[in-house]
């Protein structure tokens, strides 16, 4: 069982304006084999919690701790981070150029996991993950990202969360730009995931429609930097039936 846990966590970033608050205060806990969505308005702070979270170095931790089993995360790299079982999968994952997706993935897990992954079984987990999420073999010696379209990049997101196998995994915004047909081989991998290994998520979203393929046991509701709100799945119904519009009136 892995335990993430967000207490009182401030977060700022530098404007051309000056120091700008982000997050103020936000409590968090997400634990093995739960998903926790985050939901809310453009603005209030739901990426700033993934990448700080991840160590993002332009998101400055002014209060509060993140502990993952009792470890404070903020005290560890970006890699110690993901070596410890957090993982990212990013709302525009970057290209890589000149590195091939295979070895990316072998680095990667050869880097979680102190040796290299024995060859033969590698390539088996490696096709059979490829063909869960339909994607053409072919795309193993592409470089990372690079020519992409969006589906393709975030499927080779949830790619990396069924080899690499983190503890807690932060999605932000995975169904930004997927059709209904990406949308539910990718929801399909995530809960695959979860399945096999009791992965905690913590999924960051502007709508339902991907909920409707990963059902929530918690929703959340950020608005200016806060929780405004949290429920079960019934909360999300709720949101898609009457939108954000009642919160941001109560913040003005």
């Amino acid at each position: 069982m892995a335990t993430l846990e967000i207490k009182n966590l401030h977060v700022s970033v530098d404007t051309d304006q000056g120091k700008k608050q982000i997050l103020r205060g936000v409590d968090l806990v997400v634990k093995s084999g739960e998903t926790h969505a985050i939901m809310g308005p453009n603005g209030s702070g739901k990426s700033t919690l993934a990448y700080s979270i991840a160590g993002h170095p332009k998101y400055e931790i002014t209060e509060g701790e993140i502990l993952l089993d009792r470890q404070n995360v903020l005290e560890m790299a970006v890699d110690e981070r993901a070596k410890a079982g957090l993982f990212l999968a990013m709302q525009y994952p970057v290209e890589v150029p000149g590195v091939s997706v295979s070895n990316f993935l072998r680095t990667a897990k050869t880097a979680l996991d102190g040796e290299a992954p024995k060859l033969r079984e590698w390539i088996g987990d490696l096709k059979g993950a490829m063909k869960n999420l339909r994607m053409d073999p072919d795309f193993t010696e592409r470089n990372v990202n690079e020519g992409f379209s969006g589906g393709e990049k975030k499927r080779h997101e949830i790619l990396q969360l069924e080899l690499l196998k983190p503890k807690i995994a932060i999605l932000d915004e995975t169904d930004s730009g997927l059709d209904v047909d990406a949308l539910k081989v990718v929801s399909e991998g995530v809960n695959r995931a979860k399945e096999e290994t009791g992965l905690g998520v913590l999924l960051i979203t502007h709508y339902t429609r991907i909920l409707r393929y990963i059902e929530p046991d918690f929703v959340h509701v950020f608005v200016a930097g806060k929780v405004a709100e949290q429920g079960g799945p019934e909360l999300a119904e709720r949101l898609e039936a009457e939108g954000y519009d009642r919160y941001l009136k109560t913040e003005a």
